[in-house]
């Protein structure tokens, strides 16, 4: 009776779907006339191959000449993705615009995702069980946003199948029919069509994918695509394209306090502290600007407090833990989904980047600047996916594992907080404050124009135009197609020492031409040729395609400034394999000395702080995991 009536729902809200497709998403988002010749001078300036961001002294000279008679329109406080979002939208209207984060870009939440630009297929179950328009808009919207990410940084992003297994013929019926109706809600913004696979089909598209187990035998699985991404090197580059397009973005500087009207008490302003400074420097300026937005992700009721000790608590914290486990535990090119885990939710298990990336969790959590995974939750994740393969799944294969703290919000100004939302929260609790927070990584986008049409408003701001966001390619996106790789394997070389003491040409492989592709786009070649000009070809850790010559194209370029900075955002060693990114630290420090020209003393100190980050990555100091694939 039960199944017969979710057959029936699903049904209904089908036929629901298929008419509010065009109501909702019929019209584009953003008419051509409101882009004009401002787009087209800031498509220029993010495509131009020659293109150089400013750097970090020029920023911060940008924020300090800021004054009360002459504010920035904008001041973003937060450099994760919505944060550096906000300042591109911002930017790319004609505004005036700073951005601070108190460590890093993508330090946060932003870079311990799921690595997902997902269309919310598990809003789409809410909406068919509740018979609920509400979370069928919120399919609607985040399925168009998906596709636009992906087209917006296609070298960082891409269309990702994913298997869902049957075990017995009602789930088949049930999960085909649900995916047939997410294809239907996409639309135009589909990626592919979803697919039922037999069991045979199946194994050989997934051979560890388990045959039987617990007295129950695979009737088939069904196929669906959702996005995948670089997720920190998505938000780097959100920063550095902001950058080029004018705005003054600083990370490792912090607010401290706020800067308000004598007369008003509006907030005109924040006091920064520079976390980089030498300690013989004045390391703290006003930055005035006529908008202040909040964007720091779990830590904006600690910035509302800031400003306001009564502030009504936003953010109900959630944690949420992902592990990465050798290649071998899934097919290059095919996801996952366990649909149905202990506490409810879908745990999925994806390839990424040359490794399996396993999770997550959903669980109460604390606010702090490094949460770590519990051991309970790594065995949660590695439990749900043993019943689903046919390979032993043990703890030693643990490369890493991270937890990250989903800002999950409430409207401060809601009567009842009982509903917490998965959809963002945008407001302006306090005069000169604009707060941005909940939602994911996939509405980024539509989450920072909601931000900046609020910001206008309160600051009775003169914008040039209206958001041009929707349609605007990030750097090194121009250009850049899946065969760009093969320029780099053809044309450069990788300089390395031999052990003899002398400089060799190496070949440009092809596991790195690949991720020099992939991981900068068309300015990849910029990397190549340091690799080859400047005696920085070498592997930064066995196994992995990274190369010493990354490092100093990211000092340079993207502002990476401290080694954590590297191995965390910049590359993404510390998340694929903690033990090889242990490994590494010492040679990216000699590096990055050489760039920012560090003393004895400033090495020491990125050591240390290396070290304790990587101790929050619960990998497996037993695990030894060498594929063979790269020498």
């Amino acid at each position: 009776m039960a199944a017969s009536i979710r057959l029936r729902r699903l049904g209904a809200v089908a036929a629901v779907a298929g008419s509010a497709y065009f109501t909702v998403l019929g019209n584009p988002p953003i008419a051509a006339s409101d882009r004009g010749a401002a787009l087209a001078n800031v498509k220029q300036r993010i495509a131009d191959p020659s293109a150089a961001v400013p750097s970090r002294a020029v920023q911060e000279s940008a924020l300090i000449g800021s004054s009360a008679s002459n504010p920035l329109d904008v001041l973003v406080i937060g450099g994760g993705a919505t944060g550096c979002g906000v300042a591109l939208d911002a930017v790319t209207r004609g505004l005036r615009v700073g951005l601070v984060e108190r460590e890093d870009f993508a330090s946060g939440t932003s870079s311990r995702s799921t690595k997902l630009i997902h269309g919310g297929v598990r809003y789409l179950e809410k909406a068919v069980f509740n018979l609920d328009y509400g979370q069928l808009k919120l399919v609607f919207h985040a399925l168009e946003e998906r596709k636009q990410v992906i087209e917006n940084a296609p070298h960082l992003c891409n269309a990702l199948p994913c298997m869902t297994p049957c075990f017995s013929w009602f789930e088949a019926v049930y999960y085909w029919m649900g995916l047939k109706m997410y294809d239907l809600v996409a639309g135009r913004h589909l990626l592919h069509l979803s697919r039922y696979y037999s069991a045979q089909e199946s194994v050989e598209l997934f051979p560890t994918l388990a045959r039987k187990g617990k007295d129950r035998s695979l009737k088939g699985t069904v196929v669906y695509y959702d996005g995948q991404m670089n997720d920190s090197r998505l938000n780097v580059s959100l920063a550095c394209t902001a950058a080029l397009a004018g705005a003054a973005v600083v990370n490792h500087a912090e607010v401290i306090s706020f800067l308000r009207d004598d007369g008003t008490g509006r907030i005109i302003g924040a006091r920064i502290r520079n976390n980089l400074s030498e300690a013989f420097l004045s390391n703290e300026f006003d930055t005035y600007a006529k908008v202040v937005v909040n964007a720091a992700g779990p830590f904006c009721d600690s910035v509302r407090l800031m400003a306001d000790k009564e502030a009504k608590q936003m953010i109900s914290p959630s944690s949420g833990v992902h592990i990465v486990l050798p290649d071998y535990y899934s097919p290059e090119g095919m996801g996952l989904i366990v649909p149905k885990t202990k506490d409810g939710r879908v745990v999925f298990m994806l390839p990424w980047l040359g490794r399996t990336v396993a999770g997550t969790t959903d669980s109460n959590t604390s606010i702090t600047m490094l949460p770590e995974p519990h051991e309970d939750e790594i065995e949660f994740i590695l439990d749900a996916i043993s019943d689903y393969l046919n390979v032993k799944v043990r703890r030693m294969d643990v490369l890493s594992a991270w937890s990250g703290i989903r800002p999950l919000a409430v409207d401060p100004r809601a009567q009842s907080t009982e509903s917490i939302s998965r959809d963002h929260v945008v407001c302006e609790d306090l005069p000169g404050l604009v707060t941005i927070t909940g939602g994911k990584w996939t509405t980024y986008r539509s989450m920072a124009e909601d931000a900046v049409d609020l910001a206008i408003k309160s600051g009775k701001l003169s914008s040039a135009s209206k958001c041009v966001t929707y349609n605007l390619q990030l750097i090194g996106a121009d250009g850049w197609d899946p065969a760009s790789f093969t320029i780099l394997a053809q044309q450069y070389k990788r300089m390395k020492t031999s052990y003899g003491g002398k400089v060799v040409p190496g070949a440009m492989d092809t596991a790195a031409a690949k991720h020099l592709s992939h991981a900068y786009g068309i300015f990849a070649e910029r990397v190549a040729a340091i690799a080859q000009n400047e005696n920085l070809g070498k592997r930064l850790a066995h196994g992995y395609p990274v190369l010493e010559a990354e490092v100093a194209y990211c000092a340079r370029h993207e502002y990476c400034e401290s080694a954590v900075d590297f191995i965390a955002r910049r590359s993404r060693l510390a998340f694929l394999d903690t033990d090889a990114a242990r490994r590494a630290v010492p040679r990216v420090i000699e590096i990055l000395a050489s760039e920012h020209k560090w003393d004895k003393s400033r090495q020491e100190q990125e050591l240390q702080k290396a070290q304790e980050f990587l101790e929050t990555f619960k990998s497996s100091r037993n695990a030894q995991f060498h594929d063979g694939k790269h020498k």
